[in-house]
Parts: C-alpha cells; structure tokens; sequence
C-alpha cells in the first residue's frame, strides 16, 4: 500500500509540475520552441494583448454559414438573387448608418488639411461633399431639403444620403486613421496634432496609420515633436536594470531623478504586433451585410434554422404585433402610392423621408435599420448572377492586388502635394486617386504572381466573368495575339456572316461592332435594403440593386465594417431555442 501511494505521489507532482510548465507566466514569455524570451528580440510586442477591442460604434456579427441570396418573392424571375451556400468570416458593423453629423467631421477636417483655397488642393474638398441636389424632383416641391437636410441641427442624426460609393469609401479610409490617431493619444504615444501650435496639420502632414506603421519618422518629415513617449521596451528596461544592479544604489538615485527632464521619444513605437492599432475601415461585403441583415441567430435551435426570413425581424409581416405599437410599421418604407408615412396624426412609419438613425428596435445582431430607412452601398462590383463557380468562402467580387511602390533609393513612395494625381469620374466629377500624406501604391505584376496557385494578376474584378479566361481564348495571355486578332473578350459580341464573300470563296471572319449600352460594368457597384422610397418588396435583405460607383441619389447611404482577428466568437457555444 505505502509502494502505491508513493507512485500515486509521484504522479501527482509530475501532473503539478507539467501543468505549471504549461500554463504558467514563462509559457507566455519564452519560446517553447527554441527557449529564448520573445522579450530579448521584440521588445515586449504582444506580450499585454488581451484580444481585439469592439471598435467604437460597432457590433460583432459572428460568421457562419448560411444561403445567400433566398428570397420569399422574385417577381421579376431574373435570376438576379440565385440562391447559394456561403461562409462568412466573423466582423464588425457599425450599429446604425453613418449619420450626417459624423459625415461633416470627415468633410470639416477635409476642409482643414487640404484648403481648397490651394491649388494643388481645391478638388479634394469639393470630392467629398454629399450631392445636396439628389433631393430635386422635376415634379416635385423639395427645394428645402436641399438646402437643409445635410447641414441642419434637425437632421443631425439622420443617415447621409447623397454620397456615392467612393465617397464613402474615402470615408472608411479617413475613419481608420481618426481612430487610430485617438488611440495612439490617448495611449499616450502621441501628441494633440490639432492643439499643438508649432505644427501645421495640412496636406501630406497629418495622421496617416500605414505610413506610422511603415515607419514613425516619415510622418511629418521626421518632426520628432508629435510623439510624447512610447511603450515600455522590454528588452532594453530589462538590459538597463542589470546594468543598474552592477553600479549600485547611487546610480539607481540618478536615474530616478533623471526621469522627469524630458529628453524626448523614449520607449519604443507601436508595431502591428501589439494589436493595439484597429483594423481597416471599409464598406461591408454584399455576402457579409446580407449575412448580418439576416440576423439567423434568432431561427436557430441548436444545429439548424427553422424556416426563412423575409425581413430582418421573424415574421411574414411589415406591421407590429406588439401590444404598445401594434399595427404600426416596423421600418421606414412607401406603404403605398402617395403613401410614405400614413395618416396625419397616426404615423405608420414615422417619417416620409429618412429618419432618425435607431428610430426602431434592432434586429437580433444589435444592428439598426437593416430594413429600410436608407438603401446601402456594398463593396461589391455588381454581376447579375453569383453562379456555382463563385468562391464560397466569403465571397467577394472586386479584388485588384497592389504593392508599395518603391523610388530609386529604395524607399517606400509617399504621395505630397507634388505627386497628386487626380482623376476624372465619367459624370465629370474630379477626384484624388490617393491623397497626400499616403503610401503610393501600383499593381503587382506578373512576375509579383509567379508560381502562384491562387492568383495570376492584379485585376480581378471581371474574374470568370467577361476576362479571356471565361472565353473560349481562356488558354491565352492577355498580351497574346492571334492571326492579327485582338484578344478582347467577346462575351457579348456574336460572330457575323459578311454580305459579299470574295472571288476565292474565302469568308471573312468578323464580329459584329454594335455599341451596347448597359450600366453595368467593373465600374458598377451593389446597393442592398429597402429605403423609405421603396415599396416593401425590397426590404428582404436578399433583394439587390446596382447602380454606377460615381453616382448618388437621395436613398442609398452606407455603413462601415472591419474585421475580426482570432476567434471567431468570445463566447462558447450556446444551444438556443425557443
């Protein structure tokens, strides 16, 4: 008996002491592949990240699978929303639309940092201004709303409307940079750039997050000034106390009364590695904002989902059942003919235009007016079919891959007021291709791709849609000629039979040089929701419409997404059924 016990201590203490191995604080702090302290090199990147923070304004909407594009109604039978199996990653989205309020901060500071007064500036401000004149009707009488809705305190709260799809991804990328300038101040690393007198925040010198990334000292040509200290460096505390140690107490003293003279940046600069930064900004995919207009969460009863859902709440119906708001709507959508709100002093909807972002309950992700108010703009450029061909992980068309572009010294491009190149949209309208104070960027060539399984090229927007690869020249190089032909596709132009046939009976081969019109093209971009000018037919978040990127109206807005690093959810799995 006593030999068993000892072997049952003897386990025990080897259970203990793997168990400490394993999940004490030098697990954390030493490689277990190669024994050295991950402090010693990078300095202590990562060694206090306790998961990604929510960014502000957002919620997370936990991936998983589900059927894109199940509608309850397809009157029009084109095809148009042809039902799929789809993945989605895990994401953020913003709660509510971007409101006008949080869009004149983006315009305000446009109109700060790039005066339009300056020459080499007065396009940038005019290129971000909402399309105020989107509210005119011919027939109509809504003159004030021109004048009124974008910049008035009574529509403070209200969604921005105007704003085309690159406005709104001008957005995204100024948002990103906001963000991350508050957390680098509020960490203490960086200093007010606005508050500070001797710094002038205009044109390539302000906040840019990949240029701090890239390298600290680029930002405002290395005016050392703007940053406070930094986080603490590990590896050089941790030289400096053994140094302390072997110099006795008195150095110790100096030191300590050193501290407060103020010599500078000291510390070290925030690295990706530290996970302090937030991600891109961008506009939600068409698969992930139908995903989260979907809300399956509450159809779910363990493993499977319990009927389709219409509208972003369950139920066939647009009206309430609840007992406070029975029979009201439960969005801002046309009722009918000459009917967007219902009879005065009995509202149905509220509102006969937009209105007030969180006017209604959220659906069950926590997410406002996914159903009405305002129709949103996607990321996506707009095909009419998603076929079986298409990527069923997180599907997205759109991609173009670029790289830094680097100068003959070797270093990365960043664009100034020199190098600005502007762009002329098809509606006249001049736009920055990139704005100053950003990494310039190229597309990757193809020797970048060489060897590559998984991509060829830069430009894959037309991917196994209208590219050679979806002709019957799909074994071609895009560079490659044939017998004195171009390679263009030819998806829509048919082969034709001349009238005369020459003396030798040769027939020319020919295609037909029809000029086709149609709005859509790499150039046009998915809008999802219904708006408070459409009926509610277009309320299923299924349902999707199109329209040019440079274009605008008075019912289509946006929100903003970002992605989610790691797990996919914080919680555990949960059985949930009613």
């Amino acid at each position: 008996m006593n030999f068993s016990k000892g072997i049952k201590f003897l386990l025990l203490t080897l259970v203990l002491v793997t168990l400490a191995s394993c999940g004490g604080k030098g697990s954390s702090e030493t490689s277990a592949l190669t024994g050295w302290k991950f402090n010693d090199l990078d300095g202590g990147a990562g060694s206090n990240y306790k998961g990604q923070p929510t960014p502000p304004g957002m919620v997370l909407v936990e991936g998983g699978a589900f059927t894109m594009g199940s509608v309850q109604d397809d009157v029009l039978f084109d095809w148009n929303t042809t039902p799929n199996k789809m993945q989605v990653r895990s994401f953020y989205m913003d709660e509510a639309e971007v409101t006008n309020r949080e869009y004149r901060l983006f315009v305000q500071w446009m109109e700060q940092v790039y005066p339009p007064n300056n020459e080499n500036y007065k396009h940038i401000y005019e290129s971000v201004l909402p399309d105020t004149l989107v509210w005119r009707q011919p027939l109509s009488n809504l003159e004030i709303l021109t004048e009124t809705y974008f910049r008035h305190p009574s529509y403070n709260d209200y969604p921005v409307v105007g704003v085309s799809w690159v406005q709104a991804n001008a957005y995204c990328k100024w948002r990103t940079d906001m963000v991350n300038e508050k957390i680098l101040m509020d960490k203490g690393i960086l200093n007010p750039l606005f508050e500070q007198d001797s710094l002038k925040v205009e044109g390539k010198n302000h906040f840019d997050t990949e240029v701090y990334l890239l390298d600290p000292t680029r930002l405002f040509d290395g005016d050392s000034t703007i940053y406070k200290k930094g986080l603490p460096d590990l590896r050089a505390k941790a030289k400096t106390k053994k140094r302390g140690s072997s110099r006795g107490s008195r150095k110790s003293r100096s030191s300590r009364g050193s501290r407060g003279r103020g010599k500078g940046f000291t510390g070290r600069h925030v690295k990706v590695e530290d996970g302090i930064l937030t991600q891109k900004f961008r506009l939600p995919s068409e698969v992930e904002w139908e995903f989260a207009a979907k809300a399956l969460v509450e159809n779910r009863e363990y493993n499977t989902l319990k009927g389709r859902k219409k509208f972003s709440w369950n139920g066939k119906y647009t009206r309430s059942n609840d007992k406070r708001s029975v029979g009201d709507e439960r969005a801002n959508f046309k009722i009918s003919k000459g009917n967007y709100s219902g009879l005065p002093g009995w509202s149905d909807d509220g509102s006969d235009i937009p209105m007030k972002v969180k006017s209604y309950k959220p659906n069950a992700l926590g997410l406002y007016d996914m159903t009405g108010n305002v129709a949103e703009w996607v990321a996506d450029v707009y095909r009419p079919i998603i076929d079986s061909d298409a990527s069923d992980f997180n599907y997205f068309r759109g991609n173009t891959y670029a790289k830094r572009m680097i100068d003959e010294e070797g270093k990365v491009v960043i664009i100034d007021e020199n190098t600005i190149q502007y762009d002329t949209l098809d509606n006249g309208k001049i736009v920055a291709k990139d704005m100053p104070g950003t990494v310039k960027y190229i597309p990757i060539t193809k020797s970048d791709a060489f060897m590559r399984d998984n991509y060829e090229k830069s430009y894959n927007v037309d991917s196994k849609d209208g590219d050679i690869q979806s002709t019957r020249k799909f074994g071609f190089e895009e560079d490659e000629e044939e017998d004195g032909m171009d390679n263009k596709p030819r998806m829509y132009n048919s082969p034709i039979v001349p009238k005369e046939i020459g003396e030798s009976g040769y027939r020319r081969q020919m295609y037909d040089t029809k000029v086709r019109t149609t709005l859509i093209s790499d150039k046009t971009r998915v809008y999802k929701g219904g708006s408070w000018r459409d009926r509610a037919y277009w309320l299923d978040p299924a349902q999707r419409r199109y329209l040019p990127q440079y274009m605008a109206t008075d019912y289509i807005g946006f929100r903003c997404a970002t992605d989610r690093l790691g797990p996919m959810s914080d919680k555990k799995r949960e059985a949930y059924h009613h």
